[in-house]
C-alpha cells in the first residue's frame, strides 16, 4: 500500500455521537480484513471507538476462520489480498451463510470492480484513500439499514431549516436535498456540531483535514465557497465570514430559531 492510501484519522466516537448496539445491548461485532497492519489497526481503533469489538484479519483465510468463530455481525473487507482477493472470500462467506452486510476497502475505482463487489454480495464500498470518519459512516449506515443495530434519531443534526443525518450520509436543506463530496459533509458536520460558534480557518483544518497545511489556509476558503454554492446559493445564507476571525454557521433569518425576516 502507499502513503497515498493511508486515511486521514479524524476523531471518531465523540461523546455526542451515541454508541452502536445490538438490540439486546451487546456490542456490535466487526471483522476487519486488511494485510495492511497499520491500516487494519486504525480501523480497529476507529470502530471500537464506536463501541465495537473488533477482531481483526490479515489475510482471507484468517477472516474466513474468524467469521466463522465470532460470527461478526459486520466485516470491513479489502479487496487486495495476499492470498485470495476479498471477491473470493465473500463468495465463500456466502456460500457458508452468512448474510450480515460487507463494506469493500478498494484502491480501484472502476465500475467493473464496484458491479463485481456487489454481485457477490457486498453492501458498500470505499475507495482508498479514504477518511476513517466516512468508513465510520458508512459502517454505521450499513449497520441500521440491515437491523442489526437499535435504531434511534440522534444521529440527526438540525440548524434551521436544514438537516444533516450522519448515519445516511445525507443533506436536505427545507426540504430539498443537497449532495455534498465528502469533505463538504465533514465541513458542514463541523460547522452543524458547533452552529452560532464562531470558528477560525486553524479549528477548520485540524477537525476536517486533521493536519497543516504548512499556511494553505485557502483549502478552507475554497471549501467553504464549495458549500455556500450548494447550501446558500439561492436562499438566506446560514454560512457567514467574520473577516479575520473565521466562520459562523447560524439559522436563517424567518427559520426555526432564526429569528424574523427584517
Amino acid at each position: 500500500m502507499t502513503s497515498s492510501s493511508v486515511p486521514s484519522f479524524t476523531t471518531v466516537g465523540r461523546p455526542d455521537q451515541p454508541l452502536l448496539t445490538r438490540p439486546d445491548g451487546s456490542p456490535v461485532r466487526a471483522l476487519v480484513v486488511d494485510d495492511e497492519l497499520n491500516l487494519a489497526e486504525l480501523l480497529a481503533t476507529a470502530l471500537r471507538l464506536e463501541g465495537m469489538d473488533v477482531t481483526a484479519a490479515p489475510d482471507g483465510a484468517s477472516a474466513l476462520r474468524l467469521a466463522r468463530e465470532t460470527g461478526p455481525d459486520l466485516v470491513v473487507l479489502d479487496v487486495m489480498l495476499p492470498d485470495m482477493d476479498g471477491f473470493t472470500v465473500l463468495r465463500r462467506l456466502r456460500a457458508q451463510g452468512a448474510r450480515m452486510p460487507v463494506l469493500f476497502l478498494t484502491a480501484r475505482d472502476a465500475v467493473e470492480d464496484r458491479v463485481a463487489g456487489l454481485t457477490v454480495g457486498g453492501d458498500d464500498y470505499v475507495t482508498k484513500p479514504f477518511s476513517l470518519e466516512e468508513v465510520v459512516a458508512r459502517v454505521r449506515g450499513l449497520l441500521r439499514r440491515t437491523g442489526a443495530v437499535t435504531r434511534s434519531e440522534d444521529g440527526l443534526l438540525v440548524v434551521g431549516d436544514l438537516e444533516l443525518d450522519e448515519d445516511a450520509h445525507e443533506v436536505r436543506r427545507a426540504g430539498e436535498e443537497v449532495h455534498l463530496t465528502v469533505t463538504e459533509f465533514e465541513l458542514l458536520r463541523f460547522f452543524m456540531r458547533n452552529p452560532r460558534r464562531v470558528l477560525s480557518k486553524g479549528q477548520i483544518l485540524d477537525r476536517v483535514w486533521n493536519y497543516d497545511f504548512g499556511g494553505q489556509s485557502s483549502i478552507v476558503e475554497l471549501y467553504v465557497s464549495y458549500l455556500r454554492r450548494k447550501i446558500d446559493k439561492g436562499r438566506e445564507p446560514m454560512i457567514h465570514t467574520l473577516r479575520g476571525v473565521g466562520y459562523v454557521l447560524k439559522p436563517a433569518a424567518g427559520t426555526p430559531d432564526g429569528g424574523a425576516r427584517a
